[in-house]
């Protein structure tokens, strides 16, 4: 099983780079080695797999955090989902979730993983260039503040990938990732929603359509 998730994982990267030419570009140009909790847009159900592809040698020990209820809907995808990507899968319904989905995030930085999460909550298909930040992003950071939060801005991968669509368009894709951040003491939610909500906006490249 090892073995097979390794051949799959490869080659999701190399049909993600095949497709997108996706380049990571770091402050500095030197990637944050250590543990970290990412922080980016979401347009596209590609996103996580986009950031994973460019952080190389660093995605053996980041988990992207995910929705259950697509990663677990066909055993390829739970398998993909579980065995290749090691994926912390969220029941979004919190009237059947078992598991508050906080502590299985806490539960995968106690353990030394570093997280890929999208604070919008869901794909932004709307005209605005952000959704409003959940509280997710916070609460994570109230409880871990040691954990460094890294920003990134995921460029053009809604027009590989436009919802809906099944069969990705050739489209050259960048992550661009900002310098670390962390709460800062005394810091309440609604002001360091507003802050990370910016540090993600100030990313994004100049005359960039929605």
């Amino acid at each position: 099983m090892q073995i097979l998730a390794w051949i799959t994982a490869s080659a999701i990267i190399g049909f993600s780079r095949f497709i997108t030419a996706v380049k990571g570009f770091w402050p500095g140009g030197v990637p944050h080695r250590g543990q970290a909790i990412y922080f980016a847009n979401h347009t596209s159900n590609g996103d996580f797999i986009l950031l994973w592809t460019v952080l190389g040698a660093l995605r053996r020990k980041t988990r992207p955090v995910a929705a259950a209820d697509y990663w677990l809907s066909t055993p390829l995808k739970r398998f993909i989902g579980q065995n290749v990507f090691n994926a912390v899968l969220i029941d979004r319904d919190p009237e059947t979730r078992t598991h508050d989905p906080i502590e299985q995030m806490l539960e995968a930085l106690d353990e030394g993983s570093s997280l890929i999460i999208f604070p919008e909550g869901t794909r932004n298909a709307s005209d605005e260039v952000l959704l409003p930040f959940k509280a997710g992003l916070f609460h994570l950071s109230e409880k871990r503040p040691d954990v460094p939060l890294i920003p990134a801005w995921i460029e053009n991968l809604n027009r590989v990938l436009p919802k809906g669509e099944v069969i990705p368009v050739p489209f050259i894709c960048t992550v661009k990732f900002g310098a670390s951040t962390q709460l800062e003491k005394g810091e309440e939610k609604p002001g360091f929603l507003t802050r990370a909500e910016k540090m993600v906006l100030a990313l994004r490249p100049e005359g960039a359509s929605t």
